[in-house]
């Protein structure tokens, strides 16, 4: 062989190596991440979701990727962004805030590995078998946030006794759980010998609206429903709360 057929057929194994590496190498699994709300409010919990899988051993765009899906409040949109995810063949979905991004997961794929974190009981949901078996595709976390209604609704009686009318502040985009919040704080309130006035909101626009009509109606306080949608909008609701002097309840969800 001549040197330079030899020099030639060297660099075009050498050129070779690296393709036939990567054709060994497994592919790096995708995570699909779907959320309800926005990414600018949720950063601090990708930042959380991402130490996390650090420690199991998987570092984003080293050996695992990340399919983000944000439905910018607008929870209409998770079934088609849970789809999407699913045509994304992803190895596992991870679903936050709550009960309506876990559900569109649900109903989009009954094989795919499911992650939730949920407020209300998810064998109720429909999300589980049972919660010591869940079976299926599905597991998770419940934070009892539909639990603590009734032990906030007492606080603010304890704070605030001379008041008589607490509004809540509810979400009718989060379906089924709004119909919670308000069925429990409506009993929680008659407990305790208090009334509650239901107040809808679902936009930023919509929550100032209905902070100008809870003073309107005179009412002395305020619940803020749980919400994943109210959560990423702390900001405008305590400040809300602070112009109007309304003594405010919020509950901080952990994604």
């Amino acid at each position: 062989m001549r040197r330079r057929e030899f020099i030639t057929l060297l660099g075009g194994t050498a050129a070779a190596w690296p393709l036939a590496a990567r054709a060994q190498q497994p592919a790096m699994p995708v995570l699909g991440f779907l959320s309800p709300t926005s990414a600018a409010p949720s950063a601090h919990l990708v930042t959380s979701f991402r130490r996390g899988l650090q420690e199991a051993g998987f570092v984003e765009g080293r050996n695992a990727l990340i399919e983000y899906r944000w439905a910018e409040g607008k929870y209409e949109q998770l079934p088609a962004l849970a789809a999407d995810l699913v045509r994304r063949r992803v190895a596992v979905l991870v679903t936050v805030g709550g009960e309506t991004s876990a559900g569109a997961a649900k109903a989009a794929t009954g094989t795919i590995p499911i992650v939730f974190n949920v407020g209300s009981d998810p064998v109720k949901l429909g999300l589980v078998a049972s919660l010591a078996r869940p079976g299926g595709n599905a597991t998770g976390v419940n934070i009892f946030t539909a639990e603590l209604v009734e032990k906030r609704l007492g606080l603010l009686r304890d704070l605030l006794p001379a008041v008589t009318t607490i509004a809540v502040l509810s979400n009718p985009d989060f379906k089924a759980v709004s119909v919670i919040n308000v069925r429990e704080s409506e009993a929680a309130a008659k407990a305790i010998g208090k009334e509650v006035a239901i107040f809808n909101a679902s936009s930023d626009t919509e929550i100032e609206t209905a902070f100008a009509k809870i003073v309107q109606a005179r009412c002395g306080a305020l619940l803020v429903g749980a919400d994943p949608f109210f959560n990423s909008r702390r900001g405008l609701i305590v400040a809300l709360a602070a112009r109007y002097a309304i003594p405010a309840s919020l509950q901080r969800l952990a994604a």
